[in-house]
C-alpha cells in the first residue's frame, strides 16, 4: 500500500464519518417532524384522520435510519483502525524487504526469509480484511437508501392527506415537505459515502 493510497483511505473514512453525521442529524429532524405531525393531527381530529397513521410511519423510518447510521458509524471506525493497522504492517514489510535486499550475500541471510514472508502474509491479510469490510459497508449504505426512498413515498401521501385537513393544511404540508427534503439530503449524503468508498477500491 503506497503512501498516497493510505492518505486516500484516511481521507475517505473521515469524509464518510462527516457525511454520516449529517445523515444522523437529518434522521433526528425526521423524528421531530413526526412528533410535530402527530400533535397537529391530534388537534385536527377528523380532518386529519388519514394523516395520523402516517406519523407513525415517519417516526419508524427515522428510528430505522438512526439505527442503520449508528451501525455504519461503528463500521467506519473499524475501517479507520484497519487502515492504521494496514499502514503499520506495510511499513514493517518494507523494512524487512530493505534489510533482505541489503544482506543478500550475508552468512545468515536465509534467516530473514521466514519473517519477510510472514510480514507479507500479514499485509495481504490486512488488505483482504479491509476490502471485505468496505464491501460490507457498501451493503449497509445501500440499506439506508431504503428508508430514504420510503420517506419520499410517505411525503407524497402526506401531501394528499394534508390537502383534506382544512385549516391545518399548511402545517401538515410543511411536515410533508420537511420529510421529503430530509429524504433527498440522505440520498445525497449516502451517495457521497459510496463514492468515497469506491475511490478506496480504485486501483492506482
Amino acid at each position: 500500500m503506497s503512501g498516497s493510497q493510505t492518505k486516500s483511505q484516511f481521507v475517505a473514512v473521515a469524509s464518510i464519518a462527516a457525511e454520516l453525521s449529517a445523515v444522523m442529524e437529518v434522521a433526528k429532524e425526521i423524528s421531530l417532524a413526526a412528533a410535530n405531525a402527530k400533535a397537529i393531527a391530534f388537534r385536527a381530529g377528523e380532518k386529519a384522520k388519514g394523516f395520523q397513521p402516517i406519523t407513525d410511519f415517519i417516526n419508524d423510518l427515522a428510528k430505522e435510519t438512526i439505527a442503520l447510521v449508528n451501525k455504519i458509524n461503528e463500521h467506519a471506525l473499524l475501517l479507520y483502525r484497519l487502515t492504521v493497522n494496514e499502514q503499520r504492517t506495510t511499513e514493517a514489510c518494507k523494512r524487512f524487504e530493505k534489510v533482505a535486499a541489503m544482506t543478500t550475500n550475508a552468512a545468515y541471510a536465509d534467516s530473514l526469509t521466514q519473517p519477510l514472508e510472514q510480514a507479507q502474509l500479514r499485509m495481504l491479510a490486512c488488505r483482504r480484511e479491509f476490502d471485505a469490510h468496505v464491501a460490507e459497508l457498501l451493503d449497509q449504505l445501500a440499506e439506508v437508501m431504503h428508508p430514504a426512498r420510503a420517506a419520499r413515498v410517505i411525503a407524497a401521501n402526506s401531501r394528499i392527506e394534508a390537502s383534506q385537513a382544512g385549516e391545518y393544511l399548511q402545517s401538515l404540508q410543511a411536515v410533508a415537505e420537511s420529510v421529503d427534503h430530509a429524504a433527498q439530503v440522505i440520498h445525497v449524503k449516502v451517495h457521497r459515502c459510496r463514492s468515497a468508498l469506491s475511490l478506496i477500491n480504485s486501483p492506482e
